[in-house]
């Protein structure tokens, strides 16, 4: 229930706070006074989108709070659920900047619109006069209908089922696709494959017979080089070696009469190990190198291929080229999957489908099962509303495919008179009659979801008389078992109320006061007879009071 609403810096009102009761709250005032702007402001606080003319000083931002009372709402679990601490009053704050930027606060803890979206459809239920045209919408019709037939836990099963039967059918479609353009590639693979299958790629390969080829194609001035280098090092008597040994040998006998000749001759020792391990290996290399011009050509022949593919598959060297061979044989690979593949996922889907079948039909039945009630229902409430001889009926159809609320097509239809047959309401229904028949829909409707506040907004356009006195009556009625907010231009329906708020203009902004007994007596009379007020408006008012 809403206890209390601050708006401030929000279209013409400067400063706006009222006070709410249970039951029934009437807000009248005349046209053009900014009832409106109220319902404007209830709908940011319920998570409404910015249209960008909130603001009316652009220096300070707009502020919207209402303080609920939550103790019998039950939303406990929906406040633990989104990590919000609950309290009995709860306060709901939406704040708009000069900037345009909008923040929304559940008490004092900032929340995401969408978050607020979910807790405002669960303490207010919005109906302005716009909402009529919410029959010509089958989302609606079907929802209203599932509401009142109980079907909430059937349809999240349903709806379970149908996401994974989606999700199957676009899997399939995903494979299908994949292997439609793998078949056509197919054949361009295969050869890519089966050439570099009889390549017989080897990691590592181009830098080894790269480095051969450097050595075999010139092998003949490695060879001198050797030859020259073995010819210095161990020629007999002036070779480095046999020079360096005498050095040595001079050097160790004069150890004695010269200590640090021990030393050279230690350190020549090493240097000419050295250089003896350097003449065995040139030795053994120069043995080993020698021309082959077969060699050099098979290794030129080889490399030529290497390259030629590298070059083909854009890569720099063999390693790369493997992985594009290993990514070709996967695509291949998974083509030849491709059909295992696509008959799984057919299985899967036919299960799905069947599942989602078998629950679309449980939903079928709890609809028409429920159908009859509802039809009655509606029938004596606009029986009430004065239409003793209208007759609304649901058609419930077959979809052509099935969708996330059922394979069921749902029209509301409706004739005045019953010797007419029914047509669809949104299309045949004044502007009164669908005024008459939203009200009985709302009223079922706010029996099986139990909100804590239903706001109407001028519901009562097109009565007058009688008729509004019983439109009245269903919306005192309603107001016993939750909180009603009703902006009305009709005094029968305004007398109605237990609480009376009236809308006027001051210096150009919008104000609101909540009115005494006396005062809403000259409220309803200046409604019966406008802005002079009448003995015979008085009167009136005072009968409708029950003064």
């Amino acid at each position: 229930m809403l206890l209390r609403l601050t708006v401030e810096n929000y279209a013409l009102i400067d400063r706006l706070e009222m006070e709410l009761e249970p039951g029934l709250n009437i807000i009248t005032g005349e046209t053009g006074a900014g009832k409106s702007i109220l319902l404007g402001a209830l709908g940011l606080l319920s998570g409404n989108k910015n249209d960008g003319t909130a603001i009316k000083d652009r220096t300070r931002n707009c502020v919207v709070e209402g303080v609920f009372d939550l103790s019998a709402t039950g939303l406990e679990p929906f406040f633990e659920a989104n990590d919000l601490d609950f309290a009995p009053e709860t306060s709901v704050r939406r704040m708009i900047t000069p900037a345009g930027k909008s923040r929304a606060f559940v008490n004092d803890v900032p929340v995401q619109l969408t978050l607020l979206r979910e807790l405002g459809a669960r303490l207010l239920d919005i109906h302005s006069q716009h909402q009529n045209l919410i029959l010509a919408s089958e989302e609606f019709r079907i929802s209203a209908l599932d509401t009142l037939a109980g079907n909430e836990e059937l349809l999240r099963t349903y709806g379970a089922a149908y996401a994974r039967m989606s999700e199957a059918r676009r899997r399939l479609a995903e494979l299908q696709e994949q292997a439609a353009a793998g078949r056509r590639d197919e054949e361009w693979l295969r050869f890519q494959c089966d050439e570099l299958a009889a390549a017989a790629l080897r990691p590592g390969e181009q830098a080894e017979l790269e480095a051969e080829q450097a050595v075999l194609s010139n092998a003949d001035r490695i060879g001198e080089a050797m030859i020259a280098l073995r010819n210095d090092l161990d020629a007999d008597e002036t070779g480095i070696l046999h020079r360096i040994g005498a050095h040595e040998n001079a050097l160790l006998h004069l150890r004695d009469s010269y200590p640090d000749a021990a030393a050279y001759a230690e350190r020549l020792r090493a240097v000419l190990l050295e250089l003896k391990d350097i003449d065995a290996s040139v030795t053994a290399a120069s043995e080993r190198i020698e021309a082959d011009p077969e060699r050099l050509q098979a290794l030129d022949a080889r490399l030529g291929v290497l390259y030629a593919l590298c070059s083909k598959h854009r890569t720099e060297t063999v390693d790369e080229l493997i992985a594009v061979r290993d990514r070709y044989a996967a695509q291949l690979a998974a083509i030849d999957r491709s059909d295992e593949a696509i008959a799984a996922t057919e299985q899967e889907l036919r299960t799905l489908a069947a599942e989602t079948g078998r629950l679309a039909a449980q939903l079928h039945a709890a609809r028409a099962k429920a159908a009859p009630a509802f039809e009655r229902r509606i029938d004596a409430s606009l029986a009430r509303l004065g239409m003793p001889d209208a007759c609304f009926r649901i058609g419930l159809d077959a979809a052509d495919t099935p969708n996330r609320t059922g394979a069921d097509r749902v029209s509301y239809l409706f004739s005045a008179n019953r010797n007419v047959a029914p047509q669809p309401v949104e299309r045949i229904a004044s502007g009164g009659e669908l005024s008459r028949v939203m009200l009985a829909l709302k009223s079922l409707l706010a029996e099986r979801m139990q909100l804590p506040t239903i706001v109407f907004d001028e519901i009562d356009t097109g009565v007058s008389g009688r008729i509004a006195d019983a439109m009245g009556e269903i919306i005192a009625t309603l107001s016993g078992s939750m909180q009603v907010i009703d902006i009305t231009h009709l005094p029968q329906v305004a007398s109605k109320g237990e609480t009376h708020f009236v809308v006027y203009k001051h210096d150009g902004r919008t104000e609101i006061a909540r009115l005494t007994e006396a005062e809403r007596m000259t409220e309803i009379a200046k409604m019966l007879s406008g802005s002079e007020i009448t003995d015979a408006a008085l009167a009136q008012a005072r009968i409708l009071l029950g003064k």
